[in-house]
């Protein structure tokens, strides 16, 4: 089709660790982020050509946080027009399989976190919800917290 744009689909975590039980792991963006610096948000990844949602999911784990998660539950999916491609992403809850997420460990051509939390509060996330932030909006529209 003629004139219609890019589709971007990208996976975010909902990472919770035995290590920090009733708390999940938030992270700050960069300062110099195209789109939303100096936001807490939930770790994400573009999934690549041909990869499924789970193995971006895995992949993240690997290259942003330094662990291997295992997905445990679907939370929810939805999309945004960022004027050059629409975005397309889901919030997926997984598990740290084994060690705890270091943002500083990153080993990834995307995005680098410059900071990390682990909280028990999703209004973390309202700033960057309220910002356009894609994974966020859908965690606390989850959650039932307004933003």
């Amino acid at each position: 089709m003629t004139g219609t744009k890019p589709v971007k689909c990208s996976v975010a975590a909902l990472v919770r660790s035995s290590m920090h039980p009733g708390r999940f792991l938030a992270v700050l963006r960069p300062p110099d982020d195209d789109r939303l610096p100096n936001v807490w948000g939930l770790p994400a990844v573009s999934l690549e050509p041909d990869e499924l949602p789970e193995e971006a999911l895995r992949r993240l784990g690997l290259e942003k946080l330094g662990v291997p998660l295992e997905p445990v539950r679907f939370i929810g999916i939805d999309a945004a027009d960022r004027g050059d491609y629409l975005l397309v992403l889901m919030d997926i809850e997984a598990d740290v399989v084994e060690g705890d997420p270091d943002v500083a460990a990153a080993r990834t051509g995307g995005t680098a976190y410059v900071e990390q939390v682990w909280t028990s509060d999703p209004r973390i996330l309202c700033d960057a919800a309220a910002r356009g932030s894609v994974c966020s909006r859908i965690l606390l529209k989850a959650e039932g917290i307004p933003y």
